[in-house]
């Protein structure tokens, strides 16, 4: 199961790279793309969701490293609930 990392660009400009266990991700972004917050939170919870079930698939079990990783996203996206028009860019995959 190939893992990704996907490199995203928050409204304060800050960038962080985060982590699918499952190239499902890249079904779900795309690079370059950006995202208004609550779309992108929906994106990542609906991806990580997905890579943690072809995890399961595969393994037996979840993937509790694509939780944690949707944990902290969800995070994130809760400190920019406040900025109009927040957007969070999706800039590359990191394979």
């Amino acid at each position: 199961m190939p893992v990704v990392h996907f490199e995203v660009v928050w409204p304060d400009g800050t960038t962080e790279a985060c982590y699918s266990p499952s190239s499902v991700i890249k079904e779900h972004f795309s690079e370059g793309q950006t995202y208004p917050l609550k779309e992108f939170l929906h994106i990542s919870e609906t991806a990580l969701n997905a890579a943690s079930e072809r995890v399961g698939a595969r393994f037996g079990f979840a993937c509790s490293s694509a939780m944690d990783q949707l944990s902290v996203i969800k995070t994130r996206c809760t400190g920019f609930e406040n900025i109009p028009d927040a957007a969070v860019k999706m800039t590359r995959f990191i394979d």
